[in-house]
């Protein structure tokens, strides 16, 4: 007999649909927004560098999609490690980090005493910006194919700077001449870019691998010569040719930065800059990051972490066939 006290199976499947809702709606609740506060990206280079410029650009457009201030810090020092490993040791979930190709990939190929592990150490984020490396040279030298023809010629006279042993100028410019006929050419490393150019307008060293934004102002000024690019013909670049139109047959060697987090980074924290993070650099920070003399390209945290590996793989080998060390 029917007992209207007694719930009908709809009644019972509805209650538990709702007692479901209010349990997810309360663990949902229960989870602090993320940001719960200001966020710091911690930056290895001074202010003005091109990685500052980036960290710069993102934070700006940051602040307004995450709702609360986004503070750039720099801590310049041994390429950008020191910071790198501040990053990797946060454990406050609001401390991220704009790092270079050579934090995650060559660093712990030349460095034994490395106080962090990029593979281990870091939660991804996404890939910022890209630049190619800008071969420029002294103005009175040749151009086009005929400057590695005068190179091979000048059988070991010359030589070329870069910012530091390992940097990306210095293998870079190692694996261009391994390509272009294994000219000989001495490393002379400098502290930063400027003492670079300051070396090539005084005759020190001959030519040097640098971003394009710290080069081609020299081009256009006509204290510079831009031989080629290490990667395909650029936007940042527009007029100057790629080594291997000039016959220098070699991977594309590019400059980058890449937003990283600690480790211990929060889910919540990596689920919401996964989202902003590439809308930013693909959107409002765009046009600011191309006149830094970045390439925007918003990546996946999978898509930084391919890179990574990929990268280290190709500059594991320019070290070894090179002997590559810091001591």
């Amino acid at each position: 007999m029917f007992n209207p006290k007694t719930p009908s199976r709809r009644q019972l499947l509805v209650a538990a649909a709702t007692l479901a809702a209010t349990a997810w709606c309360s663990s949902a609740l229960a989870q602090p927004a993320w940001p719960s506060k200001p966020v710091k990206i911690m930056v290895g280079f001074p202010g003005g560098s091109t990685p500052d410029m980036a960290a710069r650009a993102l934070a700006e457009v940051l602040a307004k999609s995450l709702g609360q201030p986004v503070v750039v810090e720099n801590k310049p020092g041994a390429s950008g490690d020191i910071a790198a490993d501040q990053v990797a040791k946060a454990g406050d979930d609001h401390t991220l980090g704009v790092v270079i190709n050579g934090n995650l990939t060559s660093a712990k190929l030349l460095k034994a005493n490395l106080p962090y592990d990029p593979a281990k150490d870091f939660a991804f984020v996404s890939l910022l910006a890209t630049a190619p490396l800008v071969l420029a040279a002294q103005p009175e030298l040749p151009a086009g194919a005929d400057f590695f023809a005068a190179a091979r010629a000048s059988a070991g006279k010359w030589s070329y700077g870069s910012v530091g042993i390992g940097s990306v100028g210095h293998l870079g410019m190692e694996y261009v001449k391994s390509r272009a006929g294994n000219f000989d050419a001495v490393h002379v490393p400098y502290n930063g870019n400027p003492a670079v150019i300051t070396a090539i307008l005084g005759g020190q060293v001959q030519m040097a691998l640098m971003p394009p934004g710290i080069a081609l102002p020299q081009v256009k000024a006509g204290k510079m010569k831009a031989i080629g690019l290490t990667g395909p013909r650029s936007p940042l670049a527009p007029d100057t040719p790629s080594l291997a139109e000039l016959g220098v047959q070699m991977d594309a060697l590019e400059v980058w930065v890449a937003l990283v987090g600690p480790a211990s980074l929060s889910a919540a924290a990596q689920e919401r800059l996964a989202r902003e993070v590439p809308a930013a650099v693909n959107g409002e920070a765009r046009e600011r990051l191309l006149t830094s003399g970045w390439q925007a390209v918003g990546s996946s945290s999978d898509g930084l972490r391919q890179r990574v590996a990929r990268e280290t793989e190709v500059l594991g080998g320019i070290i070894k066939a090179r002997g590559i060390k810091i001591e």
